[in-house]
């Protein structure tokens, strides 16, 4: 070893840096999630708040919208629209989950099952769910047939190329491997394929849940007579700034927590995958 060289513990984590020598890595300060989390929402409530002492477009304060929320919680308004909306959600998120996976299955172990339906699949994701919603108000009239259908949609298309890309992105060497001690195929497919693709699918969940919320405010246009989205859109007409952020904040929550439920199950089933 030269005199210019540091000498470096065997056991210590090092780094490569750009001249090509090893340096003892760093450790820095791990700060925990719910720590990060409380400073991000203490500054954002702080940010809205000072937005609105300005007076910015009459946005209305955090007390406002608390104030507001309390009469809601009171009258039972919040908790009835929160319902009618959930459910909605649930309804149209469980079926296109549940039918997104077989098909996405079927796409990716099949060619010919591939071939037939991935144009319809590729179609449909370049058509909005919302662009469909004249199209299912005239085949599905005016109940709640139509707006769980533009959720269950929503959160199809966005499960199924999940589920699909899932499928093809297992290694062929572990199918392989199988195959040489005499596995065939339904055990291949749900011993090997199957635990392979549950974080793709996971992801997708998690995207078509979002989507599913996302479409949810449009379909409750649909002669809606209960639902954050229905509130929202009466608040409109009257100008009830502080009920629009009401159903904002309850939606978000809403969204929130069933997304946390996901991440929760999908460290539950995936803990054999490596992650940061």
């Amino acid at each position: 070893m030269s005199s210019t060289e540091t000498p470096v513990k065997r056991d210590a984590p090092v780094r490569e840096t750009a001249g090509g020598t090893r340096e003892p890595r760093r450790k820095g300060i791990r700060v925990p999630a719910i720590v990060l989390n409380l400073i991000a929402l203490v500054a954002g409530v702080g940010l809205w708040a000072w937005l609105a002492s300005l007076g910015v477009q009459a946005l209305p304060g955090p007390a406002a919208v608390a104030g507001r929320a309390g009469e809601l919680i009171a009258d039972g308004t919040l908790a009835d629209d929160s319902l009618a909306s959930l459910r909605r959600v649930l309804t149209g998120f469980a079926l296109g989950t549940l039918l997104a996976v077989p098909v996405g299955f079927l796409m990716g172990w099949y060619p010919v099952a591939r071939g037939l339906l991935e144009p319809y699949v590729q179609f449909f994701r370049t058509v909005p769910p919302l662009a469909m919603i004249p199209l299912a108000i005239v085949l599905m009239g005016i109940g709640e047939v139509p707006k769980v259908f533009v959720i269950f949609l929503a959160a199809f298309l966005s499960s199924v190329v999940a589920a699909f890309q899932g499928v093809v992105g297992v290694e062929r060497t572990l199918i392989d491997a199988a195959r040489v001690l005499g596995a065939r195929d339904g055990t291949i497919f749900l011993k090997v394929v199957v635990p392979a693709s549950a974080p793709f699918i996971l992801v997708g969940m998690r995207i078509g849940l979002g989507s599913a919320w996302g479409t949810l405010v449009a379909a409750e246009l649909i002669a809606a007579q209960e639902g954050l989205g229905f509130q929202m859109q009466k608040a409109q007409i009257y100008y009830d700034l502080p009920s629009i952020f009401v159903a904002l904040i309850t939606i978000g929550l809403l969204g929130l927590v069933m997304d946390r439920l996901l991440m929760l199950t999908e460290r539950r089933l995936t803990r054999w995958q490596e992650t940061r």
